[in-house]
């Protein structure tokens, strides 16, 4: 019976809804048209598998599948795991990345290595042998006043780096259904944890209380009620940003405002895939969303305006697939128009993201490109004009 009232739903929706662009829609949003790209053959990356970015405020700091890099200046620096470096990257596989900004020091998730701190020219190595950490498979990371929270495979760890003390969280003391955390996020005195089959988990900094934002449906096949709660209880990323959390699922994304929800599929959105690896809020507005077919930015919440950027092959050469990436701008699912763009990454599976200023990284599959933004503005272009 569920399955029969969840087609109605999605038939009303899709059939039963105005399919006319507002005029608002029509006005062109900022699209990312010149961009430059970074493979470890011309450049300084250890390796064309980008796992995490993150822009310190002077420095892009990449996580790679075989080392560290790090771009300032518009010179590369770039650290791999070696036997004779006892203080060197202990581990090649950097899976996330965070730099306390208090400190300047480094910290970084080592994906089946543990946790490192890259401080004063020398990096510092914790793992579950040597502390509390709960389990080596770190996912993701971020530093929360002296605290540093980890999400691992495990559960979560956080590391109090003035007292050293290190406390745990699983099945046992907080309300997690699985112990796989995804991902973690902090902001406001408050710390978002994406858990796999769990949800999204918030804890308040200043009572030291977990509450759990699950689907309220139950249904794991289906989204049953739109924007009921969480669309999905499989997350994978969570970003909160302008007291808006963004949470990606493998089912979509979600949006909670402190008193609606709101969720987005194929449906009804400008995504072209529902299994998204990381979401980052640019605003309360505006959500930068890394999938395995591109990636999709819905650039305005109240237009329900979208970018999304993906690969279109256009042939063969030497025997290799050939193609370019193109922006296509929707409003809901209604394909409003597609522009071309000179971004060439062989892969469109996106892992992750960052703004740099005005400016766009993405870490793919193979490569890492940047997205000029001069000219940028938030949301449709005001005056309806292109740029």
């Amino acid at each position: 019976m569920k399955r029969f009232w969840y087609v109605i739903l999605i038939s009303l929706s899709v059939f039963g809804s105005d399919s006319t662009p507002s005029k608002a829609a029509r006005m062109d949003p900022f699209i990312y048209k010149n961009w430059e790209t970074y493979y470890a053959s011309e450049h300084g990356l250890p390796n064309d598998h980008i796992f995490a970015l993150h822009w310190d405020g002077t420095a892009l700091w990449v996580g790679t599948e075989g080392g560290l890099a790090c771009l300032k200046d518009g010179e590369w620096s770039s650290w791999v795991q070696r036997d004779d470096q006892p203080h060197g990257l202990p581990w090649n596989v950097v899976s996330s990345l965070d730099v306390d900004p208090q400190t300047r020091d480094v910290w970084i998730g080592l994906f089946g290595g543990g946790l490192a701190r890259y401080s004063a020219g020398r990096f510092d190595h914790w793992n579950q042998f040597n502390s509390g950490l709960v389990n080596d498979v770190v996912y993701g990371l971020t530093v929360a006043g002296n605290e540093v929270w980890v999400a691992t495979t495990a559960g979560i760890s956080v590391f109090n780096t003035i007292s050293g003390q290190w406390d745990i969280y699983t099945e046992r003391n907080a309300p997690m259904h699985e112990i796989w955390a995804y991902s973690i996020d902090s902001a406001d005195n408050k710390v978002f944890a994406a858990v796999w089959g769990g949800g999204i988990l918030e804890f308040d900094l200043n009572s030291r209380r977990w509450n759990a934002h699950l689907d309220p449906d139950g249904e794991m096949e289906l989204d049953l009620y739109r924007d009921d709660g969480l669309i999905h209880v499989i997350t994978t990323s969570a970003s909160y940003v302008d007291q808006t959390l963004w949470a990606a699922t493998y089912f979509g994304l979600s949006r909670y405002d402190g008193r609606k929800w709101r969720g987005y599929t194929l449906l009804d959105s400008g995504l072209q895939s529902e299994f998204i690896n990381l979401c980052k809020g640019r605003s309360a507005t505006s959500s930068y969303n890394c999938t395995d077919l591109g990636l999709a930015v819905l650039v305005d919440f109240e237009t329900d305006l979208w970018v999304t950027y993906l690969r279109e092959e256009s042939g063969t050469a030497n025997g290799e697939q050939e193609g370019f990436w193109v922006a296509k701008v929707f409003q809901g699912n209604h394909l409003l128009t597609t522009s071309t763009t000179n971004l060439s990454l062989p892969n469109h599976f996106v892992i992750t993201c960052e703004f740099q200023g005005e400016d766009l990284w993405i870490g793919t599959g193979h490569g890492l490109a940047r997205g000029q933004g001069k000219g940028f503005y938030p949301g449709p272009n005001p005056n309806g004009v292109k740029p």
